[in-house]
């Protein structure tokens, strides 16, 4: 992510490949285990509720919780970066994953920050590839999100 990494606290496309999506691992480490689902729900719900733009800090942690659902799913890929959460996580319920496909919906919409420095990034194609590659696996019968090409 070059000249956006140091502000950003980005490295890599991955969902744990920043700062504050590994502080939330961190957080998710430290959580008692029968308040783990409690803490990825409130983060979901940030985002999705989260008025009008969407800020980097919480996107990001946007797209670590729905990468810990979607690797619960069929053909969800597994957390094997270190700065994933390294405690056990609990079987998420199932209304998670619509929620998580809304925070993704929402991270990578226009009003998000997070989307935005991606976008004028040279793996921006990348992060957005791996954003639809977990929403896939968290609703692979909805098809890709269908994007706005133009107003009308």
């Amino acid at each position: 992510m070059q000249d956006e990494e140091a502000a950003t606290g980005t490295w890599d496309v991955g969902p744990f490949d920043n700062d504050e999506a590994a502080d939330f691992a961190y957080a998710l480490d430290e959580t008692a285990p029968d308040k783990r689902e409690e803490l990825v729900r409130a983060t979901l719900n940030r985002a999705v509720q989260a008025p009008d733009y969407l800020e980097s800090p919480q996107a990001q942690e946007a797209v670590g919780a729905p990468a810990l659902i979607a690797a619960q799913c069929p053909g969800g890929e597994q957390i094997s970066t270190s700065y994933g959460p390294e405690e056990a996580l609990p079987t998420f319920a199932d209304d998670l994953q619509p929620l998580a496909v809304e925070a993704l919906d929402r991270v990578a919409a226009e009003e998000s920050e997070l989307a935005e420095l991606w976008d004028d990034a040279p793996d921006g194609s990348k992060w957005r590839q791996s954003i639809s590659l977990l929403r896939a696996a968290l609703a692979p019968n909805s098809g890709p999100r269908k994007e706005t090409l133009f107003d009308l």
